[in-house]
């Protein structure tokens, strides 16, 4: 397992942009997939995006497709969220989180490692 630790949230206006962060410890990062993952108040846990362990492939939930992008500096161990025109529907906790799969998958119980969560609040 990876100590995870996010940073970069806040509140913003809608059409605003955030970009999140995710710091592991160890030097294995480059074998885990990332995740991001996000929970609204009253809601489940949602799947958001993930990236392949060399950053080639990333996969999007339809929702924030076209407006978030996932990469990762396996130099600097740090995995990113970008946000743009973000919408109050965007409002939640996000948690970044890895999986020693080799391939991406958007199934929470697949990953083994949480971060505490950042809250990102988007204004109307």
């Amino acid at each position: 397992q990876v100590q995870l630790v996010e940073s970069g949230g806040g509140l913003v206006q809608a059409g605003g942009s955030l970009r999140l962060s995710c710091a592991a410890s160890g030097r294995t990062f480059s074998t885990y997939v990332m995740g991001w993952f996000r929970q609204a108040p009253g809601k489940e846990r949602e799947f958001v995006a993930a990236i392949g362990r060399s950053g080639g492939i990333t996969y999007y939930a339809d929702s924030v497709k076209g407006r978030f992008t996932i990469s990762r500096d396996n130099a600097k161990n740090t995995v990113y969220l970008q946000m743009n025109s973000l919408k109050p529907e965007d409002t939640a906790v996000y948690t970044c989180a890895a999986t020693p799969r080799w391939t991406i998958t958007t199934e929470m119980n697949e990953y083994n490692s949480w971060g505490q969560g950042t809250q990102v609040t988007v204004s109307s």
